[in-house]
């Protein structure tokens, strides 16, 4: 049996069904990764950052594989993740600082430098650029700078 994916089609979770891979966030500052999908699995690392991006790879009944912006990936209770999007800045290089723009344009003013790592909440992507925003910061990225959307893709 093949199973081969026409063009445009998306994959979808056998349970949710929905798209897979998909962004989606932790929903508390308290989020236990087991190595398989239930409750007698060993818990592999806890989250303790509500907000944080992930990226569903699998599902299996009530649990969600996922993968952080690290690679590293475990399963989580589906009811831990919300749908709300969410992404964090990943600069070229590390000790770099990634531009924030008062506009989707790099000609407008730079509105902030962000870090490595900083969280913020995904407003909107065009798929060239995000509207994203933080803790005392507002603004446009270059979509190709964040860990939280596709390339290309567009988010509303």
């Amino acid at each position: 049996m093949s199973s081969a994916v026409a063009a445009g089609d998306v994959p979808t979770g056998t349970v949710s069904g929905l798209p897979i891979p998909r962004f989606v966030s932790l929903k508390s500052d308290r989020v236990n990764v087991r190595g398989g999908p239930n409750k007698d699995q060993d818990v592999r690392w806890v989250y303790t950052r509500a907000g944080m991006p992930v990226e569903i790879t699998a599902e299996f009944e009530n649990w969600r594989r996922i993968r952080d912006w690290e690679g590293a990936e475990g399963w989580v209770y589906h009811s831990l993740l919300s749908g709300k999007r969410t992404a964090v800045v990943v600069p070229k290089l590390n000790a770099e600082l990634v531009p924030l723009y008062d506009k989707a344009d790099t000609t407008s003013a730079v509105v902030a430098r962000l870090q490595s790592g900083v969280l913020g909440s995904l407003k909107s992507c065009d798929g060239a650029w995000c509207q994203f925003s933080g803790k005392n910061f507002s603004g446009y990225i270059q979509q190709e700078r964040l860990w939280g959307a596709y390339p290309n893709e567009k988010v509303e």
